[in-house]
């Protein structure tokens, strides 16, 4: 059973400036590349920038868009893994003619090797839902990905788990944003600007309950109920208008962090992934113990879909 090195990274987009956002997804897959890393990933929509889409018109959206795989920026991120010899995994907004969807492509230096669409893209009513998991291999591991909000709802969990996934990659573009949960709320813009002369303020601020204390509410749930590596992936500074906190990291079908970021500046972290923890994680016990005729249909009754996060709602 063969390892694997990821490693997850942060950084701060420019809103629609692929060129900027490719040359920053260049240098960190090199850093990476050097600390031995075999797949590199990054952040939702880490090719075009994702807040910002929630203000544009369908004719500024579709202008962003591009096709997967032949569009520019889908070729150029293939070029960048065939450079430094790594799978790459980043999101663009896609155009498949008939729709346009935020999309999260993996690659390789010979092409793609899967794509996924948000299944719970909220951020504008010109992005469409994609309706189907995926399921693909790296260096002989079982992959999956949900975008954000999709992560979420636990069903889409354990759905591409029960695909057969032992990594899901989770690219973010969250946190810092107000919610009905206690703590929760924007980061003030003068602790950012203030953070080299004065970073204590501000860590506390992304270390609380609106920020890395919020995702370890459910992150490493997530990774511990269904017994599979999380690899999860968030901008630091500034995505359009919203402060974010960062704290890319790996974690264990144990739900323990094998390694994260702990910096305000564009970065990477790296972990070695080993199989053996799929079947000693208590998830893995879990999923066998299942009893699906109990709840199958429980689980699958009709119901009514409603994704929109409590800082979206005057929009």
């Amino acid at each position: 059973m063969s390892d694997i090195r990821i490693a997850v990274a942060q950084f701060e987009p420019k809103d629609g400036d692929k060129t900027y956002n490719l040359s920053v997804i260049d240098k960190l897959t090199s850093e990476a590349k050097s600390k031995g890393a075999e797949v590199v990933c990054f952040h939702e929509l880490s090719i075009t920038a994702y807040t910002f889409l929630k203000d544009l018109t369908l004719v500024q959206i579709r202008s962003l868009s591009e096709k997967v795989p032949d569009g520019k920026s889908c070729q150029a991120l293939i070029d960048i893994a065939k450079k430094h010899d790594v799978t790459i995994l980043a999101g663009l907004v896609e155009n498949d003619d008939e729709s346009l969807f935020n999309t999260y492509v993996c690659v390789d230096g010979a092409g793609l090797k899967a794509r996924f669409r948000k299944i719970h893209p909220f951020i504008s009513k010109y992005l469409a839902s994609g309706d189907e998991y995926v399921v693909f291999e790296i260096k002989g591991w079982k992959c999956g990905i949900l975008i954000c909000y999709d992560n979420n709802v636990i069903e889409n969990v354990r759905a591409t788990t029960l695909l057969g996934a032992e990594i899901i990659f989770a690219p973010h573009v969250t946190a810092c944003t107000p919610s009905a949960m206690p703590g929760r709320g924007y980061v003030d813009d003068k602790l950012w600007q203030n953070r080299k002369k004065d970073p204590v303020p501000l860590r506390q601020e992304f270390d609380g309950p609106k920020g890395r204390g919020w995702l370890l509410r459910w992150l490493p749930a997530r990774a511990y109920d269904n017994g599979v590596y999380y690899a999860f992936t968030n901008p630091i500074g500034y995505d359009g208008e919203h402060l974010k906190n960062g704290n890319a990291m790996l974690l264990d079908p144990y739900g323990e962090i094998l390694s994260e970021v702990r910096s305000f500046e564009d970065a990477i972290t790296t972990a070695t992934l080993t199989k053996e923890k799929l079947t000693l994680a208590g998830g893995y016990r879990y999923r066998n113990a299942r009893k699906p005729e109990l709840y199958g249909e429980i689980l699958s009754a009709a119901h009514q879909s409603k994704t929109k996060p409590v800082w979206m709602k005057n929009d």
